[in-house]
């Protein structure tokens, strides 16, 4: 039996301001306050409240069949407690159906994976507490800024704890293979990850309202039916993107939301069900490993960090920064033991 594992991504950015040269020593306030309140009750109105509203009333409508998952960055997560605490009082009240599985990922939603295992571990850890005190119970599954994973990134997650992680299903690393299986680390076989669906996440994230894509106008019985179409041995279709992509990239006048409501319905007709990323990873077994030596992404074309990492200045100013990880760190820790 075919199911859809369906994710969103809650992340904000934090602003800063203008920071002129004459303000070196003399302000030590880099952020933009008034952009931060902004942009998050914008984003608050135009997507998150809309779309978690039609995620609840598919719950109400459907019950224990949709199923659905989150993973909120802390930097999102303070935003939203500043300025927009209605979208976490939302998300408890979806976390309450019984119906929402919440993932973790590293608090910062930053590179540490690819610089620092120990800022990693304990970016992941604070998340990791904080989704805990909101919702009550600690992610089994991690999900990585922007799908980023390597073979290393994978084994470090095992020693985490972690029993899967989720990441891209870059053509460059399948191959011939299918994104719709359980594969595992092949550095660590006990954790089993899940890969997005590029096209068919794309499909909504980022060409739906597009009226020069060959598939405008998207419609859900169409879209289902492909799902159903693709070959029986093929179960596990994982379609994730960020939350904001509905009402911000696909704007609430497309009808965006609409769609999101029939999929149930048209699942339900063809028999096909969704689950949780936990549910797949107790109910399936890994079909491979998952080689991937070099890093990829859910970013650009080439599916890698070269946007981040693309060019000298950029991982000068990367390995500049990470540089300074143990000092902060230590300094953080002397700093909380000084406080208890």
């Amino acid at each position: 039996m075919k199911t859809i594992c369906l994710y969103f991504e809650i992340h904000q950015i934090i602003h800063l301001k203008r920071y002129r040269f004459f303000d070196i020593g003399t302000d030590h306030y880099y952020y933009d306050d008034y952009e931060n309140e902004r942009s998050i009750t914008d984003i608050a109105e135009r997507s998150y409240m809309p779309a978690l509203n039609t995620l609840a009333d598919m719950i109400r409508l459907h019950g224990k069949y949709f199923k659905v998952a989150f993973s909120l960055s802390g930097t999102g997560i303070e935003q939203l407690e500043m300025h927009a605490p209605q979208v976490l009082e939302k998300l408890q009240e979806l976390n309450q159906t019984g119906c929402v599985e919440f993932l973790a990922e590293p608090y910062s939603h930053g590179l540490s994976s690819l610089a620092n295992e120990e800022c990693f571990a304990a970016d992941v850890k604070k998340q990791v507490k904080k989704i805990e005190e909101y919702f009550g119970k600690k992610p089994t599954v991690l999900r990585n800024s922007s799908l980023i994973y390597s073979d290393d990134i994978g084994l470090q997650a095992a020693q985490l704890g972690f029993k899967g992680m989720l990441t891209e299903g870059a053509k460059h690393v399948l191959g011939w293979k299918s994104p719709h299986y359980v594969y595992n680390c092949s550095l660590a076989p006990s954790l089993k990850l899940l890969l997005r669906d590029v096209e068919l996440s794309d499909d909504i994230s980022l060409r739906f309202n597009n009226p020069d894509w060959d598939g405008y106008p998207l419609f859900a019985d169409a879209y289902v039916n492909r799902i159903a179409q693709l070959p029986e041995e093929e179960q596990v279709i994982n379609i994730f993107m960020e939350l904001s992509a509905l009402g911000i990239a696909q704007p609430l006048s497309s009808n965006i939301l609409d769609f999101i409501h029939a999929l149930p319905a048209c699942a339900k007709e063809k028999g096909i069900v969704f689950s949780t990323p936990s549910e797949i990873f107790a109910k399936m077994k890994s079909v491979d490993n998952l080689n991937v030596p070099d890093t990829l992404s859910w970013v650009d074309e080439e599916r890698d960090v070269s946007c981040w990492l693309g060019n000298n200045m950029q991982r000068e100013a990367f390995n500049k920064l990470y540089s300074v990880a143990d000092r902060v760190r230590i300094a953080s820790r002397q700093v909380t033991t000084s406080v208890s």
